[in-house]
């Protein structure tokens, strides 16, 4: 049987609390994952959608959206690739006052061994061991 694909909505239930019948569903269920009695697979767009929402729709600060998910994230019984490059992520994200995807592209390049970045985005300044490069 294949392992089943967890949706941001959860996550977000969980987190924030906000639903009388969906959060504390959200919560048993990922107290399950985190007791080893279930697992389940998730993807980097769930957290892309996740990290969205709560910075741009509940306005949370971007160490608040870090603290929040990261943990989640880094139970055993979340299968997700990469871990340690969305760890890497999330701490340029917060460091670097990076957008999530700027800084995801970059802990993604370090981990490939590219050292430019072709963008018109002035973001990427900011990054050690990076050079921007305009087309």
């Amino acid at each position: 049987m294949a392992i089943p694909l967890l949706d941001t909505n959860v996550i977000l239930r969980h987190l924030l609390g906000d639903h009388p019948e969906q959060s504390p569903r959200a919560t048993a269920y990922l107290r399950q994952v985190e007791q080893g009695q279930v697992r389940v697979r998730t993807s980097e767009l769930v957290v892309f959608e996740a990290v969205f929402t709560l910075e741009r729709h509940y306005r949370l600060p971007k160490k608040r959206v870090r603290d929040s998910l990261l943990p989640l994230l880094e139970l055993p019984g979340i299968v997700l690739p990469g871990k340690q490059r969305l760890r890497e992520a999330f701490d340029l994200y917060v460091q670097l006052n990076l957008p999530f995807a700027d800084a995801y592209h970059a802990a993604l390049m370090r981990r490939l061994g590219a050292e430019e970045m072709v963008s018109f985005d002035r973001e990427f300044d900011r990054i050690p061991d990076i050079r921007r490069v305009e087309p």
